[in-house]
């Protein structure tokens, strides 16, 4: 599933000011819009050219994913980047996290959903002929960002850009374009278990 950019160029002016030879080819790991629209916003500043990636088999129900997926078209149309949806395989994401469905969010059961979708957003680096990846998982905050850039380097090495989107105000940004936008905005942070335990606070 593809989602077309839309027609707005909204980062000349700040990229033409960027020193020439920095700018990478970069696939962000989006996890939802909210979190995409910081991420997304911060890389283009930087310089680099943004290709959106949305896989998240984690995320519980169907209509759930559906409606973060096309929260997230629209960041990509608002932002102009191309995105591309991963397959949606919850059954995997359950084969490999149901041992730990009693952990608490941001233990042992999280480590696992945050490697599964970043080999999977290195596979798609690889194909695609990007530079680099990174995810938009570190702007949130209830995610250590030293364990997902430490598993990112892991994964991809150098090839893994480490970011901590969350700083220089990031959250704050992207719930302000979130606003802006009108973007859809969950209450939970994707799987079932994580979904269970918000609403039983």
């Amino acid at each position: 599933m593809r989602c077309e950019p839309g027609l707005r160029f909204i980062y000349h002016a700040r990229l033409d000011a960027c020193p020439k030879g920095t700018a990478v080819k970069v696939v962000l790991h989006i996890c939802c819009g909210v979190c995409a629209a910081g991420a997304a916003e911060s890389l283009a500043i930087e310089g680099h050219q943004v290709v959106g990636f949305f896989y998240n088999p984690n995320i519980h129900p169907a209509e759930e994913y559906q409606r973060r997926l096309g929260t997230a078209c629209k960041v990509a149309q608002e932002l102009n980047f191309p995105l591309e949806a991963g397959p949606y395989t919850p059954e995997e994401w359950f084969s490999q996290t149901s041992s730990l469905k009693d952990e608490p969010e941001g233990g042992r059961r999280c480590e696992v959903c945050y490697r599964l979708r970043l080999e999977k957003t290195y596979d798609y680096m690889v194909d695609c002929g990007a530079d680099a990846f990174t995810t938009t998982l570190t702007i949130s905050p209830h995610k250590s960002a030293q364990v997902i850039n430490k598993m990112g380097r892991k994964i991809g090495g150098e090839k893994f850009l480490v970011r901590d989107f969350k700083k220089k105000e990031g959250f704050k940004r992207a719930v302000e374009l979130a606003r802006r936008w009108e973007l859809y905005r969950q209450d939970y942070c994707g799987c079932i278990y994580s979904m269970r335990q918000r609403r039983e606070r």
